[in-house]
């Protein structure tokens, strides 16, 4: 009976050293169980210029790691490392290799092992395989044709050829870091753009830029005659009773201003509330249709009959209370005015993208013609469509009114490039339509022909 109890004994102690040592093992960060990571796309688009850049992570350390290269004629090591001092993140900088052709697809191998006890004391291990796809070519990109000149606050035309078999993006660059987009036109690898030089920039240069998912890049200038204008400048000396009425009421709508004094309500209202209002604008106007077109054809816009102009684009804004500047903005509209309640007319067809109250602007439509080109119309007092409408030419669309920042009724008559407000004038001229939009797509549909 004792040797019967003294062998139990002996084997439960066993039994707890076992459960000791796997408790330990499974406890211990020595014995973690935990790959490392490997941080790469499983596709890489290479251009051979710049070293490819990859992370290998551990929780605790990597031990070693190795890079491979191949394709179907070869294999070269790259890189192999036994760490002498491990680390939690190594990163990798993989150079293409001095003696192989890689042509244009290998295979990145790339193997990594940490210091863990796990496995029979090797460690845990991770692998990836990254296909590489080799390409050294930059997109081919040639400039067509374009306007011949652009006026300061003004618009132009741009048509070019843009082909590449990994194209990424390709966009007309600005100095002053806006973007212009373009929409395919006439023939495949072709496109046309407008463009526009804002009232607030003193200078203007445009280029071509393409880039594909190799990062080759090309760049070509867009040779533009630059038209400096001088616009407006207004002193405007605010009235007591109509801070009191129109900004006050207007600022009825927003918390905030309650405790406001009337400067600086008027200042809210003429800024940040201005600012926000345009954002909008600016998000609503900023888009380029994708479908290819074979033409854009545009009539002036004359969107109220027999109106006088009573505010011209671009006019420079200062504004004064009790002889004191207190605050500024730029006037990026055409006010017209004729009757109260006038029909407002689209001159040409177009999609309502937003139709709604706009702040400052009041009950506003803004309808897309295609091609970035946007019409906007300002404190209408009725809106006669709703967003997602078609327009067509002549229809009705509103009435003039004095909703928003307006005292007496008119219309503010707004014209749009990708979210830039430019001058109405130009496209209300049937002349600058002709030799800026319709003779240049004319003239690049005879040089796409030939080539």
């Amino acid at each position: 009976m004792r040797r019967n109890r003294g062998g139990l004994y002996i084997f439960l102690a066993v039994v707890a050293v076992v459960a000791a040592i796997a408790y330990f093992i499974y406890t211990s960060e020595k014995f973690e169980r935990e790959k490392p990571t490997i941080t790469a796309p499983d596709l890489i688009y290479w251009n051979l210029k710049k070293p490819l850049t990859i992370t290998i992570n551990d929780n605790v350390a990597v031990k070693s790691y190795s890079v491979t290269i191949a394709n179907r004629q070869q294999r070269v090591t790259l890189d192999k490392q036994e760490l002498t001092n491990p680390q939690k993140t190594i990163t990798l900088t993989i150079k293409p290799p001095a003696n192989m052709q890689l042509g244009q697809k290998a295979l990145l191998e790339i193997e990594a092992k940490d210091r863990s006890f796990w496995n029979y004391f090797t460690g845990n291990s991770a692998k990836k395989t990254i296909k590489l796809k080799i390409d050294t070519k930059k997109p081919q990109l040639n400039l067509i044709t374009n306007s011949y000149a652009i006026v300061k606050g003004g618009s132009a035309l741009v048509v070019f050829e843009c082909r590449d078999e990994n194209l990424q993006d390709f966009y007309i660059e600005t100095n002053f870091g806006k973007k212009f987009y373009a929409q395919p036109f006439y023939k495949d690898g072709f496109y046309a753009a407008l463009i526009a030089w804002p009232i607030t920039e003193p200078n203007f240069r445009a280029n071509i830029v393409a880039f594909d998912k190799a990062k080759n890049r090309s760049k070509v200038h867009i040779p533009l005659y630059l038209r400096s204008k001088s616009y407006k400048v207004s002193k405007i000396h605010l009235k007591e009773s109509f801070l009191k009425g129109k900004i006050s009421i207007l600022a009825e709508d927003y918390p905030e201003t309650a405790s406001m004094s009337l400067e600086e309500k008027f200042r809210f209202i003429n800024e940040k509330l201005r600012e926000a209002n345009e954002k909008l604008i600016h998000a609503y106007a900023s888009k380029v249709p994708k479908q290819k077109i074979d033409f854009f054809s545009i009539k002036p816009f004359y969107p109220l009959k027999n109106a006088a102009a009573v505010a011209s684009f671009g006019t420079h804004r200062y504004y004064y209370y009790k002889g004191k500047l207190i605050s500024e903005s730029y006037h990026l509209g055409l006010d017209l005015a004729s009757v109260k309640r006038a029909p407002v007319k689209a001159s040409n067809p177009g999609d309502v993208v937003y139709a709604d109250y706009n702040g400052i602007y009041g009950n506003m439509p803004l309808i897309s013609h295609g091609l970035g080109l946007y019409t906007l119309y300002g404190h209408c007092s009725t809106l006669l469509v709703k967003s997602g409408d078609r327009v067509r030419e002549k229809q009705i669309i509103a009435k003039t009114g004095n909703t928003g920042l307006a005292l007496g009724d008119h219309l503010h008559f707004g014209v749009l490039v990708q979210g830039i407000e430019v001058r109405p004038s130009e496209w209300m001229d049937k002349r600058w339509i002709k030799l800026n939009i319709t003779q240049i797509l004319q003239e690049a549909k005879k040089i796409i022909d030939t080539q």
